[in-house]
């Protein structure tokens, strides 16, 4: 009889606890997923919690700048800071805009600025920056761009090859007579240049 009441006490125990164990339990609905921030954000989990207007502000930050120097006949020369992929018309308008009665139909003001360029404004265009950073042309060399016909002075057409100073001052000459070159073909007009010399230059200089 004891034997059997303990069998008993035995299975209304484990009957209880097998209850026990598998009733209903109450389930937490999952956090919302946060949306990922955009690329160049970063998390502020654990201190705090930053404000979404101080993220807006984050996500607006400045691009990579370019620096050019505008010089000659602007309201502002000097040097400029401007977002990369800035035209020359932007770097005039940085400068403050062109003087009064200036020309600047030489100037392509739709072309690309590239970063360390120099902007001269109503005086001869200077050589194009060279690969590593630099400007100018080096030691013996050409010239590093198309020199321009209608704004070179009698020195930057010396340093093209087989141009010396008479030359040049024909060039110049021809230049002052016939209010500039429209087109690089004008260039066999000019005493001194023939066939073979053209060919030579045709690619090193421009109107």
């Amino acid at each position: 009889m004891i034997a059997l009441s303990a069998l008993l006490v035995l299975a209304v125990g484990f009957a209880a606890q097998h209850f026990w164990s598998g009733r209903t339990q109450p389930v937490r609905a999952p956090e919302v997923v946060r949306a990922a921030a955009p690329h160049g954000e970063r998390s502020t989990d654990g201190e705090g919690g930053r404000s979404a207007g101080h993220t807006a502000k984050a996500g607006t930050s400045a691009g990579p700048e370019i620096v050019v120097d505008v010089s000659g006949k602007v309201r502002d020369p000097g040097i400029h800071r401007l977002p990369a992929g800035s035209r020359v018309e932007d770097a005039l308008r940085a400068a403050g805009g062109v003087r009064p009665g200036t020309r600047t139909d030489t100037l392509n003001r739709a072309r690309f600025l590239v970063d360390g360029e120099q902007v001269v404004v109503g005086g001869p265009a200077p050589a194009a920056a060279a690969p590593g950073g630099g400007t100018g042309t080096a030691a013996g060399a050409g010239p590093t761009a198309p020199v321009s016909l209608n704004t070179a002075t009698l020195d930057q057409l010396d340093t093209l090859p087989g141009v010396g100073p008479v030359l040049a001052q024909h060039i110049l000459d021809y230049r002052t007579r016939n209010g500039g070159f429209r087109a690089v073909d004008e260039l066999r007009e000019v005493n001194g240049i023939g066939d073979r010399r053209f060919a030579e230059l045709r690619n090193l200089v421009r109107p």
